[in-house]
């Protein structure tokens, strides 16, 4: 598409997103639609459009980095979670976990895992590390409410012990944000921190190019200690991961292989 080479650019340039590590057709069909609904049929006329327009822009940021979830997105998988593998990485005398909550959005996904480990792991006094590129999606993360539709997947008994009523939103109590830190990261980009017992990346890869996931599972693996695991989303099934050091233990579950 005429102009579209350019475009990528100029938005690296200006944002830092590099539009490259994404899947070209999906991402040209969430742009063609913001252009559509904006009256532009050209690349330059949306790009001076972002330049000149702050809603332009923040509607194009959260378009492009799809933050959308929910609490115990997929709660089998959660249950698997905390019943099989927190035992499993706690194995040995660890104490606490050092988790990591990769393209948090805002702040679902890092909640969730938070009040898992109020619930399950007495003691645990490291923060998850919750990370996005969006800063807006970290603002509302920070904020910590939400609307009700949102926390369909939570049980009864913790949406009363670790939320606020507040009409039709929860907000999250204190006692779960003091379990949670969020800043902001480029997954592409910024180094990452390692020694993690378990990294949660869900519903993030699958935006991305087969040469970019690669690199991310290779960096994932690295940041995790031998024996760490990486869960991933519903539909990120990673094929050979010997390859990047992980052994499959379970649908969506790889373990780092011992060195």
């Amino acid at each position: 598409m005429q102009g579209w080479p350019e475009f990528k650019a100029a938005i690296l340039k200006r944002t830092g997103i590099d539009l490259n590590a994404y899947k070209e057709r999906q991402m040209l069909r969430r742009i063609s639609t913001l252009m559509s609904m904006r009256g532009v049929d050209d690349f330059a006329s949306y790009l001076r459009l972002l330049d000149n327009d702050p809603d332009c822009l923040r509607e194009f940021l959260e378009r492009i980095t799809i933050n959308v979830s929910e609490f115990f997105r997929n709660p089998e998988r959660f249950k698997e979670l905390t019943e099989r593998y927190f035992p499993l990485l706690l194995a040995g005398g660890r104490r606490q976990l050092k988790v990591w909550s990769a393209g948090c959005a805002a702040g679902e996904e890092a909640y969730s895992l938070a009040i898992l480990l109020l619930e399950n792991v007495p003691g645990q006094l490291l923060p998850v590390l919750a990370t996005d590129l969006d800063k807006e999606a970290l603002k509302e993360a920070e904020a910590g409410r939400y609307p009700s539709a949102r926390l369909k997947n939570v049980p009864p008994e913790l949406k009363q012990r670790y939320f606020i009523v507040d009409g039709d939103f929860y907000t999250v109590r204190p006692t779960v944000k003091a379990l949670v830190k969020f800043q902001r990261h480029d997954l592409l980009r910024d180094p990452y921190d390692t020694d993690f017992d378990l990294i949660l990346c869900r519903n993030v890869v699958i935006y991305f190019t087969e040469e970019t996931k690669e690199t991310l599972y290779t960096r994932f693996s690295r940041a995790l200690r031998p024996g760490g695991i990486l869960f991933t989303g519903a539909t990120e099934q990673i094929f050979q991961p010997q390859r990047y050091g992980f052994k499959s233990i379970a649908p969506f579950f790889y373990q780092r292989l011992e060195e």
